[in-house]
């Protein structure tokens, strides 16, 4: 089929009264799909089950720091540390074992930022003002929590090779407002980007204007390839920084949440041992320790690397026909048709659409109307404003294969019928 661009404006009625019918059929199905969140879906979570069976009332509960059952071991057990640092692509030295979520993680260093401040920094709270900087379409629960204290939200383009770093070193090298940015470096959140090396080099190598400027480097998917064979590659940040001369500039995070289990895996922050000292004052007031048991029992299951990334090649065997089926449903009913675009990553958990633009708002709300619940539209930009209101996040992990594909093909029809109405407006 032609462009759309280049029917006349009876082609265009007539196939909207077309596309009007198939629609009507599938709002009488009643149906209830959900493409909205990057959530594993069940078969992905009985991968993780003989886990729970690796500690039970006879084990042994002694790691290297001592009995996991009792107090202590603020910053995590040493080998939880090794685990995570060998999957975050980091020296166990500068890890810092958490609970159960990175998003809590993140969520206490930017509190801890905000009321105590860096290194002996004024705290941001005492500021009159602090900015962020946010690379988009990016991460919708990245953009909540700097924006739930106050944080004055930037865009910044995110290209091919990562954020554009000309706007990222105007304003980190001369605003010492600026005291951060959120960065998903490997298969971004949602449209599947992996930073260049020049990129990583590009951030060690920054001169922030504000001594307290962190970046903010959340490797979720640092292991979730779609194809464990040929997986993207991002340089560690952590050893281009200290090479930069910046060896206290980034907090790098990680966890297992789409490893085992969302809510109950184990999370840990990469950084300098600077960093971490100022952490620990805060933590020791904080807590005693996290989750020992629960470290240990990751450790006891995965042993090592291998043992994740045999894991993650499970996972990703589950995962891959599912993105498949999306692209392959998106190019066979909009391709060529030129009323859209859409990534197909080599990894992460999302494909990122962009329609049209001033489509996105009421494309998302036709697909709700006949039964498929997508993200938000304007939900990967801070405040929930897309500019151009053209993007839209697909997570394909969760739904079955045949309801998945039912729902991409809904979301064809939504995307067909809403620029046929915005074309014919013109």
């Amino acid at each position: 089929m032609k462009p759309y661009r280049e029917m006349s404006k009876e082609e265009l009625s007539s196939l909207k009264e077309q596309l009007e019918q198939i629609y009507k059929e599938y709002q009488g199905k009643n149906l209830k799909l959900n493409m909205a969140r990057g959530k594993p879906s069940p078969e992905q979570l009985d991968l993780s089950l003989p886990m729970m069976d690796v500690l039970n009332s006879k084990s042994d509960y002694m790691s290297v720091d001592g009995d996991v059952r009792n107090y202590g071991v603020l910053t995590g057990i040493q080998e939880a540390k090794e685990l995570m640092g060998q999957m975050m692509d980091s020296p166990a030295e500068n890890i810092v074992m958490y609970g159960t979520s990175s998003l809590t993680l993140m969520y206490d260093t930017v509190s801890r930022s905000y009321t105590r401040g860096v290194m002996g920094s004024t705290p941001w709270c005492k500021l009159d003002k602090v900015k962020f900087l946010c690379p988009v379409p990016g991460y919708d629960r990245h953009f909540a929590i700097t924006e739930s204290f106050g944080i004055e939200l930037i865009n910044i383009p995110l290209h091919d090779d990562g954020p554009d770093m000309d706007m990222v070193e105007e304003y980190v090298n001369n605003d010492e407002t600026v005291k951060g940015i959120w960065c998903v470096p490997l298969y971004s959140n949602p449209s599947g980007q992996s930073y260049s090396d020049e990129v990583v080099k590009r951030f060690a190598n920054l001169k922030p204007a504000a001594k307290d400027f962190r970046i903010y480097w959340d490797n979720a998917y640092c292991v979730h390839h779609l194809d464990p064979d040929h997986p993207d590659h991002v340089l560690d940040i952590l050893s281009e920084c200290e090479k930069a001369g910046n060896p206290d500039m980034v907090y790098k995070f990680g966890s297992t949440a789409k490893v085992t289990f969302p809510g109950a895996g184990i999370s840990a922050i990469a950084t300098s041992k600077n960093n971490i000292e100022d952490m620990k004052k805060q933590m020791n007031v904080q807590m005693i320790s996290h989750d020992k048991i629960n470290q240990l029992r990751h450790v006891r299951y995965f042993k090592n690397l291998d043992g994740i990334k045999e894991h993650m090649r499970k996972q990703a065997a589950i995962l891959r026909p599912r993105f498949e089926a999306v692209d392959e449903i998106l190019t066979r009913e909009l391709g060529g048709l030129e009323i859209g675009t859409w990534t197909k990553p080599h990894g992460g958990y999302f494909v990122s659409f962009d329609s049209l633009d001033g489509c996105a708002k009421a494309i998302v709300q036709k697909c709700k109307d006949a039964g498929v619940v997508m993200t938000g539209a304007g939900a990967t930009y801070p405040y929930g404003k897309d500019p151009h209101d053209s993007n839209i996040r697909i997570a394909p992990s969760f739904p079955a294969l045949d309801e998945l594909k039912m729902a991409a093909e809904i979301f064809c029809v939504c995307v067909k019928l809403v620029s046929i109405d915005k074309l014919l407006a013109e």
